[in-house]
């Protein structure tokens, strides 16, 4: 077990927004709230909320939330220790152990220590790549027009020949035979463990963050062991070709700035699309472009600028002269086409469209490099087709239109293919555009087109309907993000307007809480009260009033899920002090409710509240920071929730008095529950007059 102080400082150490932002393009929502794509579950509707300060993310999607360490856990698929140690090691923190003795040199998690012998490993290949063994990898590097400095920049490398240089190396930096097999390093023969790369150019297979998973790498000799003219790291711990995309960490940043993509097929292709200047380009490793890599490239792009109105097509990008898209370079022969049919059944992963580039003689962008230099690799993507019609096109090209039969073939091959686009306007228009090529009366495409549409059994949809995810209040959509809920009374929260200017729009914002949040399907006035506090409790427990906390009890709370968060929170220790650090404050809550109320916690951790935006409450507070002073905003709306609630518990409490003295003859003791009911209406006075005061100030 790792000392409980050291988890807390990882804990507050570790940068949520920085580790979530690695795989998912976020954007802000409200205040101290960011947005994205779920990279947990397929979606094409952000749901998926983080709150930096607080340390908490949570999916309204697939209901998986927590803290910066289940995100960890989430993500790399590993227990909570190795998420600790995970974290430990990238922000060099250095962690005991309950035992007492510290951890060697090289202890850590089994991930940790892969990506430690790959990282050694990429420092050795590139330190062979200028030995006058590597002449041939200079050479072939050197003739596709990638110099020193080039190859240095994409971490080009060179693996020996031998039998096991990498292996006698690693071993000399104290990694064990097995680690080097677990990492796809080594493999195990007869005579021992060996090196799998040798004679051949490396590249480096690295994450967005940077962090080498793999390596990629060319033949360079005709008498290697290896057929294959490229090899990949086979399938590991770190490394799945499915879901790596070399030049990720690369071409990341502009990426998620200019909402582009370009795929690419080779190593040398994506160094010579990012030397003239196409900065978004990757490739897949060994494989097709497949649903995982999708999945990568959707959560970087995905625009979702309306709110709940599905996006799709290339859209305008502020800045720049090409729209959003993602383009895909395929050769023109027999083997890109059937490429380009399998994007084309990939397509409906995207918000933007994808389009298609083919360059002249199908060279690839390496060599149409070479030839033309990079002014001809730039207008290969300013030139890119769409991909509906590149593919519909090359059905149509296959047959001699100027004959009958050739006519009614042209008909059977683009009808499939139109048919499986989901957007009913879109395959109208695409079935309208194929007669026109084809020469044929419109009846007879949309026959065919509506016939294979059953028989594939496509699901028909409008791209740009509203997803809803369950009923909404006051006809507010509940399919948007809940960080974009906010909405125009959000919007003007964060201009710094006052809250309480217009009523109308908080009350938006409140029913709009009530709304997306999952766990209690009512909408009313008590629930409202004490969700919205339950929200200010955990988001800002410095705004609650202690000495008005304490007269709280469990009558206060009529909704079930929260008198259990409520009892929660005395099993935390109640209100916590001024100095408890924000992240520390939310793990002893969520440790206390327990796993059936740390969903609730989540959602009413990133639950947008109807106020303006503390200055503290943005990225860069952290939730290594103490827990921040309230605004008198957030103050005085806490005042009045809790008010609310003190008020309803004394109502309930008269009620029962008065009932219970209707029920006793006259005397002393009836006498005695009247004066106690008289108190408590005296106290109900001054709450309304509180509550009222606060709403009119």
């Amino acid at each position: 077990m790792i000392l409980k102080e050291d988890v807390e400082q990882v804990r507050a150490r570790a940068d949520l927004y920085d580790i979530v932002s690695a795989s998912v393009s976020l954007r802000p929502s409200g205040a101290g709230t960011y947005v994205g794509l779920c990279p947990f579950h397929d979606e094409k509707t952000g749901s998926f909320n983080v709150r930096p300060a607080l340390g908490v993310w949570h999916c309204f999607g697939c209901g998986l939330g927590g803290d910066v360490f289940a995100f960890v856990e989430q993500q790399e698929n590993i227990d909570f220790r190795e998420a600790v140690e995970l974290l430990a090691d990238r922000y060099h923190i250095e962690l005991h152990y309950e035992a007492g003795s510290r951890k060697s040199e090289h202890a850590g998690s089994k991930r940790a220590r892969l990506i430690e012998a790959n990282e050694a490993a990429q420092r050795f290949f590139v330190s062979q790549i200028m030995t006058s063994e590597a002449l041939p990898a200079r050479k072939l590097l050197g003739g596709r027009n990638f110099s020193q400095a080039d190859c240095e920049r994409f971490g080009c490398g060179y693996a020996p020949q031998g039998w096991d240089n990498l292996v006698r190396h690693l071993a000399g930096k104290g990694f064990t035979q097995q680690e080097m097999l677990d990492a796809g390093l080594a493999r195990q023969g007869q005579r021992g463990v060996y090196d799998y790369f040798r004679g051949r150019v490396t590249w480096p297979i690295r994450d967005s963050t940077g962090r080498t998973l793999g390596f990629g790498a060319r033949k360079l000799y005709e008498d290697d062991a290896i057929a294959a003219k490229y090899i990949n790291t086979p399938d590991t711990q770190l490394y799945r070709k499915n879901q790596v995309l070399y030049g990720i960490d690369l071409a990341k940043p502009s990426i998620v700035k200019k909402r582009q993509v370009v795929i690419v097929e080779g190593y040398t292709d994506v160094m010579a699309m990012h030397l003239a200047g196409i900065d978004t380009a990757v490739a897949t490793c060994g494989t097709a472009f497949g649903a995982e890599h999708a999945k990568i490239v959707r959560r970087l792009i995905a625009d979702d600028s309306l709110g709940a109105v599905q996006l799709v097509g290339p859209l305008k990008v502020e800045g720049q002269a090409l729209s959003s898209r993602i383009v895909f370079t395929f050769d023109g022969d027999a083997a890109g086409q059937k490429a380009a049919l399998h994007a084309f059944g990939l397509d409906a992963a995207f918000l933007s469209q994808t389009f298609v580039a083919v360059a002249d003689d199908n060279l690839d962008p390496c060599d149409l490099r070479i030839e033309r230099g990079n002014e001809a690799v730039r207008s290969l993507i300013d030139h890119a087709r769409p991909l509906y019609d590149f593919v519909i096109d090359a059905a149509i090209n296959r047959f001699d239109t100027s004959y009958t039969t050739g006519q009614i073939g042209a008909v059977k091959a683009v009808a499939p293919l139109i048919a499986q686009i989901r957007d009913r306007s879109q395959r109208d228009v695409y079935a309208r555009k194929a007669i026109r090529r084809i020469g044929i009366d419109l009846d007879v495409m949309q026959r065919e087109v509506r016939d294979a549409h059953r028989r594939l059994g496509v699901r028909d949809e409008d791209a740009y309907a509203p997803r809803r995810r369950f009923g909404t209040a006051d006809g507010a959509d509940a399919g948007a993000a809940p960080g974009a809920a906010a909405g125009a009374g959000a919007g003007a929260a964060s201009r710094g307007a006052n809250p309480y200017a217009n009523p109308a729009e908080r009350k938006a914002l409140e029913r709009r809480g009530v709304a997306e949040q999952t766990y209690y399907q009512v909408d009313d006035a008590v629930f409202i009260c004490e969700q919205q506090f339950m929200a200010m409790l955990i988001q800002v427990p410095r705004s609650v009033d202690p000495g008005m906390f304490a007269s709280l009890s469990l009558s206060n709370f009529m909704t079930p899920v929260f008198r259990s968060l409520f009892q929660a929170i005395a099993a935390a220790g109640g209100l916590p002090s001024n100095d408890v650090p924000q992240g520390l404050w939310m793990h002893s809550l969520t440790k206390a409710g327990g796993p059936m109320l740390e969903p609730v916690i989540n959602e009413l951790a990133v639950m947008p509240l109807p106020l303006p935006p503390s200055e503290q409450d943005v990225r860069g507070a952290g939730e290594s920071a103490q827990l921040r002073e309230a605004t008198p905003a957030e103050s005085r709306y806490a005042a009045e929730l809790l008010a609310k609630l003190l008020d309803i518990g004394l109502m309930r409490r008269i009620g029962s008095a008065k009932r219970q003295m209707a029920a006793l003859p006259d005397g002393a003791e009836k006498i005695a529950i009247l004066g106690q009911v008289t108190q408590m209406e005296a106290a109900r006075k001054d709450l309304q007059a509180q509550i009222f005061g606060n709403t009119i100030g």
